[in-house]
């Protein structure tokens, strides 16, 4: 296996909820329950049984043909998920940061003491599987146009934490812009959202959320495990 897959192995192997793990991977690769058993030469029922948890937990083997398998029919389709991990690189004016579990943006946002000013009720249902911090001031500075989609790492269900930020405008109208959207967006620090930073959020339908919760402990209940 190479560093992808073996990166991609251990974390299910470690997960609390192996089940959970493996549903994350498949659907951050796109790829369908019924694509995978095919591949797999399997029942669609089986993958979902495993997903749900309502088999035992699979051993290092099955863990194993699941992440070969999702490699490799990622490739079949131009392997364009796996090539964004193996070229992914972070520079100072953002961090990615993945979640030990999914959740919602609505909990996610409780999880960071998190007020969500905009789509409360999108928030409920929207799902995040990583959160990644952005640097305004560096990324405008220093992020070419064209590197901004690098903020999504894997996917698109994420969380983007804006920091040294005043109002919001400036990352709203970064999103509007282009074509990707996340799951909610994060203004770190800021006591009122701009107007126009609240139009566009209903308009691309992303919630907005401020937090006053210190970077560092921001960051440290991103990965905590309750």
């Amino acid at each position: 296996m190479d560093k992808l897959a073996l990166s991609i192995a251990g974390e299910i192997t470690l997960s609390e909820n192996p089940g959970s793990s493996l549903k994350k991977w498949r659907e951050i690769f796109g790829i369908t329950q019924t694509e995978l058993a095919e591949y797999l030469n399997v029942t669609p029922s089986t993958i979902s049984d495993y997903e749900a948890s309502r088999r035992k937990s699979p051993g290092i083997s099955v863990i194993k043909r699941f992440v070969n398998a999702i490699i490799e029919i990622d490739r079949q389709k131009g392997g364009w998920v796996a090539k964004k991990f193996r070229t992914q690189t972070e520079t100072e004016a953002y961090q990615i940061i993945d979640l030990p579990k999914h959740m919602t943006a609505y909990e996610f946002c409780k999880r960071i003491e998190a007020n969500i000013v905009t789509n409360k009720d999108i928030a409920k249902k929207a799902r995040v599987y990583s959160a990644t911090i952005v640097d305004s001031m560096k990324a405008i500075l220093e992020l070419p146009a064209s590197e901004f989609i690098k903020i999504y790492g894997s996917t698109t269900e994420r969380a983007l934490i804006f920091t040294d930020v005043t109002m919001g405008r400036s990352p709203m109208v970064a999103i509007r812009v282009t074509e990707l959207k996340p799951s909610v967006v994060i203004l770190h620090n800021v006591a009122e959202v701009d107007k126009i930073a609240r139009k566009i959020s209903e308009v691309e339908k992303v919630p907005i959320a401020t937090t006053l919760l210190p970077l560092d402990e921001v960051k440290k209940r991103i990965i905590s495990k309750a």
